[in-house]
């Protein structure tokens, strides 16, 4: 399905991008944050201390993004303090998921609706999905189902809907591991094709690179998964799954591999739309606001920050395409 839009959410998608490139900071991260803020300091972090981080994140790097993507439980001081030519998507799913079962069902946010997003100044609906193509049929109709439900919001809202996808396989614990490497492109590129039906009403895709380029021959240091040719394969199967646009998550993989799997992607004939990169960009922040303070890693995000999101913006510029392509 290609995608077509109502003039308010055509100008919302040109808020969000550049030149038709979504060059977006992802920084909704809530249970990970607080893990890897954990990582430094004895006690609990404190909504104090996720909401400055955030807030020096947003006021010192949206000047050089498309847009940010904030949650609305510890982003809300971040989204006064972004530039004011950035576009703003806010994250609807609540963090994290039950460990105790393989389902990984979604939900909202308690007290959060599309209209709320909307009227908290937001230019899209941002909501996260686990999903395993090959999963229990009833949870997956669960999942569908749900997802039905904020397109038809989004859609009355009159508001965009990027929908992020994580795959995962209910009988595979460690999506790191290379038995889930063997099966990564069937449930990326699978999940990606369901979603693109209309009657979901999304209008981004958010999606993993369809390989695990940590398993690919010529970027493995030890036994690869997929040769390189296998890789690029997978790449012109993801481009051929959807018609929507779609933009690549960072998984919190280095900012120098992230990089080099955009060229690889773009080389491979994938027709992405841009990144919505969260950890690669700003991780490195984290330990230095914990260790030596704000000031700190302020000086950090205007160094290293600039310099990673700087030379993924170049990446960008030579690999994404224009998501206007797509409209019809």
């Amino acid at each position: 399905m290609a995608l077509t839009l109502t003039e308010t959410k055509y100008q919302s998608m040109k808020q969000l991008s550049d030149n038709g490139i979504i060059s977006a900071l992802a920084f909704d991260q809530r249970g990970a944050l607080k893990r890897m803020m954990a990582k430094h300091q004895a006690q609990e972090p404190t909504i104090e201390q996720i909401e400055e981080l955030k807030s020096l994140v947003s006021e010192e790097l949206t000047q050089y993004a498309s847009s940010i993507l904030l949650d609305p439980e510890y982003g809300l001081p971040a989204i006064k303090v972004r530039h004011e030519d950035a576009g703003l998507l806010l994250a609807y799913e609540k963090t994290g998921y039950d460990v105790t079962t393989t389902s990984r069902l979604p939900d909202c946010l308690d007290v959060w609706s599309a209209k709320r997003i909307k009227e908290a100044g937001a230019d899209a609906v941002k909501f996260l999905l686990y999903y395993d193509v090959d999963g229990d049929e009833a949870v997956n109709e669960q999942k569908k189902a749900y997802i039905e439900r904020i397109g038809s919001e989004c859609k009355a809202e009159d508001i965009p809907f990027y929908l992020e996808i994580l795959t995962y396989d209910e009988g595979i614990s460690d999506n790191n591991s290379a038995a889930f490497a063997k099966v990564k492109a069937h449930k990326v590129n699978g999940a990606m094709k369901i979603f693109s039906q209309e009657r979901f009403g999304v209008d981004v895709l958010k999606v993993e690179v369809p390989v695990n380029m940590n398993f690919v021959e010529g970027f493995a240091e030890g036994e690869f998964v997929y040769t390189k040719e296998e890789a690029e394969q997978a790449f012109r199967e993801q481009e051929a799954a959807s018609e929507l646009p779609y933009i690549y998550l960072s998984a919190g993989v280095s900012a120098k591999l992230f990089q080099e799997t955009l060229k690889f992607a773009a080389e491979s004939g994938a027709k992405f739309n841009g990144v919505l990169c969260g950890r690669a960009t700003w991780s490195g922040a984290v330990p230095v606001y914990i260790t030596d303070g704000p000031e700190a890693a302020r000086e950090w995000l205007r160094t290293e920050g600039l310099k990673n999101i700087n030379e993924l913006n170049k990446v960008l510029q030579e690999t994404a395409t224009s998501w206007e392509d797509k409209v019809k």
